[in-house]
């Protein structure tokens, strides 16, 4: 039983992670905690707070967070799925996409309209006799998160709707303005808080706030785009008369909304809004084009993940100019080298770049970028950011060519070399601390042994305070050696300690995955693991009986014997199957291997897209294990193509010119089951 004494400390003890985790959450947009483990935490506080009245205090964040925090927003079920759009990447897939819509509607006149697609967050708002009830976010296009509350915050956004139909539904995007981004970066400055990332980011941070008020502070903004789900009300025959309907209800509608008789005029939008994308007082990441006919698009009807009468024109890679300060080198779990760019802070694609990709030495000689130049740097989304070279009419005098360093930055000076033939300089200490904790990362990845919650600051910490010196060590840690580590809490120590036990029971081909052996990938581990039988059954064998495993050949073969012969990797898989870690096929995954008949025998499955319940590898490996093989490019000896949700266009297109039969991944299990193309292929 808790003495009044401890309760007292661990209040305090309480309140103080609290409120940082609060800060850390509500104001800077950089929570350490996961919601759930946040919650117990105030949980654990509001209840000894209500066994122990006299330690309450009305400064306390127990006392005012304001509403039962949870670490997920209420569920809302759309009426009419949120679907995503597909991508075209430049004007020939754009193009591409018209004459698909065209020749599908037989020879009928197709309007277009385009509208700039908001960098934002897709939101749904439901009105009932003109009274709004739920704001929910997309989610995962069926079930979204409620976050009424601080959708009301957005004064733009009315409350009511006058002569409104009994239900109605207006989809669209939140988004913070330019202006607003800057003025609260401006503050953050100001006061010394952490600025936000993007205007995106920060949009989304807001909506997912706790407190509504935090969000009322953020000055949020709204463009509606489509009506969703509704009973009473006009009809109308075209997306331009919706939209005009929206706008008499109420709601902004971005006033770039522009309809087109000719696919030409729509290019020409496209690229009109390229070179005035950065003009508008909100971020935009492209143009969404949409066949203006309503009774056209229920004939153009949809595919899993997306309809058939829309797609969004993603706009070309950004380039910005900014100083290169400096080069250095960063070493990769094998060893593998790659300079990279210390840039003065630059604002490209949506967000702050101060590093890039140099790629390799040989790059960095081509392109003959120096520290001291005016360098252009270029982002494409999500996409490391590159130096594309130096403006040769700023270069400063005096400035001399770069040159690779000979050793390591790490503690033991490691040695680089670079082999005749190969573009690489490797780092060739295998004890190097930058190769270590890269090795121990990848072990944790997603595609290997999936470690929730081991990320790269967890691992460097571990490691830095010599809690882990490999991957082997991990299976050692308690919750008491974690807790210490900057951004844990108990709860936090306990779930990381549980994924690595977890881990412990991963298929074998994981493990094999894991090492992060040159060439080989999840899809030749699963290949080698069923052949071999188990990890040690992979390594002892020689490089001939590798070979002839289907899909290996001889370079792989030979990479695997190299890496066994290394002592110190044999005692670190000896440690490994001491720790518990499962190193052979068990039981039940036998059976099942043996269970699955070959349906793709000989057959070339490409797979674009996120499949339903599948990673992009394990997608790739159920090909592999019904006897297929799944390359990354479409040919004409592709047997079929699996389109998932976020797929581009360009497979999709290139499909479509060869004839290759496409399938939605929706009914890819089927597909594995039978090895036919289903009469649902799209």
């Amino acid at each position: 039983m808790t003495t009044s004494e401890e309760a007292r400390l661990r209040i305090t003890e309480l309140r103080s992670s609290v409120a940082r985790h609060n800060a850390l959450y509500y104001e800077n947009d950089a929570p350490e905690l996961p919601d759930a483990e946040y919650d117990v935490l105030v949980r654990e506080l509001r209840e000894l707070e209500a066994q122990f009245p006299e330690f309450v205090d009305d400064s306390s964040p127990a006392q005012t967070v304001g509403g039962a925090p949870s670490a997920t927003f209420a569920p809302v079920q759309h009426a009419i799925p949120m679907t995503s759009l597909d991508n075209a990447m430049d004007a020939d897939e754009l193009r591409a996409w018209g004459e698909r819509v065209q020749n599908s509607l037989e020879g009928q006149q197709v309007k277009f309209v385009c509208e700039l697609k908001i960098d934002g967050l897709a939101m749904s708002i439901r009105y009932v006799d003109g009274e709004m009830v739920t704001a929910a976010t997309r989610g995962d296009g069926r079930v979204g998160e409620d976050v009424t509350a601080n959708v009301r915050t957005i004064s733009v956004i009315p409350q009511q709707l006058a002569d409104a139909p009994s239900i109605f539904e207006v989809r669209g995007e939140v988004y913070m303005p330019r202006a607003v981004f800057e003025a609260l970066n401006d503050e953050a400055a100001k006061t010394g808080e952490r600025e936000l990332v993007n205007p995106r980011n920060a949009a989304a941070g807001s909506l997912r706030q706790k407190d509504s008020s935090v969000t009322a502070r953020r000055r949020l903004s709204f463009w509606a785009y489509q009506i969703g789900d509704h009973e009473g009300g006009p009809e109308h025959s075209t997306h331009d008369e919706a939209l005009a309907y929206i706008s008499e209800l109420g709601f902004p509608v971005n006033p770039e909304v522009t309809v087109h008789s000719s696919f030409d005029d729509v290019v020409k939008f496209c690229e009109s809004a390229v070179a005035r994308r950065h003009d508008l007082d909100y971020d935009v990441d492209g143009v969404v084009i949409k066949v203006d006919d309503l009774a056209q698009r229920e004939a153009l009807g949809y595919t899993s993940r997306a309809p058939r009468w829309a797609i969004a024109f993603k706009f070309p890679p950004e380039e910005r100019t900014t100083t290169l300060l400096d080069i250095r080198v960063s070493v990769g779990r094998t060893g593998r080298t790659t300079p990279f760019a210390v840039l003065d802070p630059v604002f490209v694609d949506g967000s702050t770049v101060s590093m890039a990709t140099l790629h390799n030495e040989d790059q960095v000689r081509i392109k003959d970028v120096r520290p001291g130049d005016t360098v252009i740097v270029r982002k494409a989304g999500d996409v490391i950011p590159e130096v594309v070279g130096p403006v040769l009419s700023d270069r400063p005098e005096g400035t001399v060519p770069w040159t690779f360093p000979k050793h390591c930055e790490c503690p033991l000076h490691s040695e680089f070399v670079r082999a005749d033939g190969e573009a690489d300089t490797r780092c060739v200490e295998p004890q190097c601390p930058f190769q270590r904790d890269q090795q121990i990362m990848y072990w944790a990845s997603r595609g290997a042994m999936d470690i929730e919650g081991l990320g790269e600051r967890t691992v460097v910490q571990l490691t830095e305070r010599e809690l882990v010196s490999d991957v082997a060590d991990l299976y050692r840690l308690s919750a008491d050696d974690v807790v210490d580590l900057e951004g844990f809490a108990r709860p936090s120590a306990e779930k990381l300690i549980a994924a690595i036990d977890e881990s412990r029971r991963q298929p074998a081909w994981r493990v094999l995955t894991g090492f992060g052996i040159k060439h080989l990938g999840p899809t030749v581990a699963q290949a080698l693991i069923a052949a071999r039988g188990s990890v040690r059954g992979v390594f002892t064998s020689s490089e001939a009986e590798l070979s002839e495993v289907d899909g290996i050949g001889d370079v792989i073969a030979q990479s695997v014997t190299r890496w066994w012969e290394l002592p110190i990797h044999r005692d670190l898989v000896d440690r490994l199957e001491a720790g518990g870690v499962v190193l052979d096929i068990d039981d039940r995954a036998v059976s099942e291997s043996e269970a699955l008949e070959h349906t793709l025998e000989g057959r070339a499955v490409v797979i674009t897209g996120t499949v339903p319940g599948y990673t992009r590898d394990e997608a790739g490996a159920a090909v592999v294990a019904r006897g297929g093989t799944s390359p990354g490019s479409v040919s004409r000896k592709t047997f079929a193509l699996v389109l998932g949700d976020g797929a581009g266009a360009s497979k999709l297109t290139k499909a479509e010119r060869l004839g290759v039969p496409i399938i939605d991944a929706t009914i890819f299990e089927e597909f594995l089951s039978t090895g036919a193309i289903p009469d649902r292929a799209d």
